[in-house]
């Protein structure tokens, strides 16, 4: 995290003596990245942590991809999926490479043990449901449209509320880092000097929820901590409470955003995805795309302008509103574009789209550099006839469309008296 932070009980200085009310020292630990040279945090445990036993593997979480020759774009239905497994093992993996893995979990059961991701950083976005997320720096209280950023060795246990009647069942988007980088807000955001979010930055600090008491939990037992790490997860037995820590300082910590915070850059023309960057890694960025103003050039095409992305794979997932460039989408939809292949709106809605001063799609995008991968389990949700979407008229013959009488506009002028060709170019060319 780019800033500093506080919670709990702290001596004076670092490392020296801090004592607990029964004269015993307290245990510090370093908790750092990047070999003690990048962002830490120090915490202070009633317990030793270096002291588990029963130690054991439990299972493989290497994901295994298939058409890994195949590219096309696609479109995954994961809005029926059923519950299963708890907000860990009901996790299903979707599209991934060697940089990140992305997944849907709708959990079933509660978490009866605590977790660690040792293998990389994890960004929850909370679809639908409510919660707390109990760690080992304090209590995150989630809801709806929330980030959760958990850094890399961070301790937790997510504990989600009954729905009230008639909500839908917890569900949250996973972006997981499987290659040992971080997920952080783009440098582009922040002061190099400072590590401030600057003026120009689509969110700042006070949009972040950070964590709180309680933090505390001085309990002795047998407490199941599974962490993941070499691609599996094993679990650790420990007879005191894993979140024992008493108090912590630095700048390595999880937290929460929640996406209706994020505030929209917009423009006169139709601005490119970038705009709507909110988190980066290495080789993969995170965007979002909220309601907001459409772009107010009077002859303005709101809608996305066919691109290629040539260094780039691209995964949408369909929150909410009416995404207007595409057609066939549902809520929990997820589509795929590789980078080789143009995308851009599907058939009828640019014309659809023109006058429109607002929309209020949102969803959560990950751009990778390298390919992405699709699992068994995506390929069964899979829409066959998605990439065939793009087929058909683009725009009505009436106006100069393909196969209309005048197919190159010429002769032929809008109702406003613009000649129809100018219209079929700037579509054609705007990509």
């Amino acid at each position: 995290m780019p800033f500093y932070a506080r919670l709990g009980q702290l001596p004076a200085k670092r490392h020296i003596q801090f004592r607990r009310p029964d004269g015993a020292l307290y245990s510090e630990e370093v908790f750092g990245t990047e070999g003690f040279v990048g962002p830490t945090s120090t915490l202070y445990h009633i317990h030793p942590p270096t002291q588990v036993s029963g130690w054991k593997t439990l299972y493989t979480t290497r994901p295994e991809y298939v058409e890994t020759e195949v590219m096309r774009m696609r479109h995954v239905r994961t809005a029926h999926l059923p519950a299963k497994g708890d907000p860990i093992t009901g996790r299903i993996i979707l599209f991934g490479n060697a940089d990140c893995e992305m997944a849907i979990c709708v959990p079933k059961d509660p978490m009866s043990y605590h977790y660690k991701n040792a293998q990389g950083d994890e960004c929850l976005f909370i679809h639908f449901g409510s919660g707390t997320m109990f760690t080992s720096f304090g209590t995150l209280k989630f809801r709806p449209r929330d980030y959760i950023i958990v850094p890399k060795g961070v301790t937790y246990r997510m504990a989600f509320d009954a729905p009230a009647k008639g909500d839908p069942p917890p569900r949250f988007l996973v972006i997981e880092t499987a290659n040992g980088s971080h997920i952080l807000p783009p440098p582009r955001y922040l002061s190099k000097k400072t590590a401030q979010f600057l003026e120009h930055a689509p969110f700042c600090e006070r949009d972040l929820r950070l964590p709180e008491f309680p933090l505390t939990f001085d309990e002795s037992g047998e407490f199941d901590v599974r962490i993941k790490a070499r691609d599996c997860v094993h679990s650790y037995i420990y007879d005191y409470h894993p979140l024992d820590v008493v108090g912590w300082d630095g700048c390595y910590y999880p937290y929460i955003f929640n996406i209706d915070d994020f505030s929209p850059i917009v423009g006169k023309h139709h601005l490119p995805p970038p705009t709507h960057q909110t988190f980066e890694a290495h080789n993969f960025v995170i965007c979002s795309f909220c309601p907001r103003v459409l772009d107010f050039h009077p002859d303005a095409i709101p809608v996305p302008y066919n691109h290629s992305n040539l260094d780039s794979d691209e995964v949408l997932y369909y929150v909410d509103g009416d995404y207007k460039a595409r057609k066939g989408i549902e809520v929990g939809s997820l589509t795929a574009h590789p980078q080789g292949i143009p995308h851009g709106p599907h058939p009828g809605t640019i014309e659809k789209s023109l006058g429109a001063t607002w929309t209020s799609e949102l969803a959560v995008m990950c751009d990778t550099f390298r390919p992405l991968h699709p699992t068994k389990a995506a390929l069964d949700m899979d829409d066959q006839a998605y990439p065939a979407s793009w087929t058909g008229e683009h725009f009505p013959k009436s106006l100069g469309g393909p196969g209309g009488p005048a197919s190159n506009g010429a002769g032929r002028h809008l109702p406003d008296g613009r000649p129809a060709g100018i219209l079929h170019t700037a579509v054609d060319t705007s990509g």
